[in-house]
């Protein structure tokens, strides 16, 4: 029922684009504006890590290796952020959640092929 739904994950070639979409419940929306909205990613063996931040105050803040290549953004009035994601690479790919404050998505895959 608090869980956000992400959206727009695949299989993409090296170089490429995607744009991943966190839908926030209905449940939730009323809080959107005044919780952190981040993106993170795992991989099989290594531990979750941070890929975008976007805080209430409105402050940004990135992963080192996605530094220049990603974007985080919101849509207030669609209750929905989102993660730009390009100049792909094979090492970005991994299972990528979406939060809002402490409420975790259940992952979309993206895949970077070489």
């Amino acid at each position: 029922q608090g869980q956000p739904v992400e959206s727009g994950g695949g299989l993409v070639q090296a170089g490429g684009s995607l744009r991943l979409s966190c839908k926030i419940p209905r449940a939730i929306t009323s809080v959107f504006n005044t919780n952190d909205l981040g993106w993170y990613r795992q991989t099989p063996g290594k531990q979750r890590e941070l890929v975008a931040l976007l805080t209430s105050r409105g402050t940004t803040t990135y992963g080192d290796s996605v530094k220049g290549r990603f974007s985080i953004s919101k849509d207030s009035s669609r209750k929905t952020h989102y993660l730009n994601m390009n100049s792909l690479k094979p090492e970005d790919t991994a299972i990528y959640y979406c939060t809002m404050g402490q409420n975790w998505g259940q992952g979309t895959q993206v895949t970077v092929s070489s």
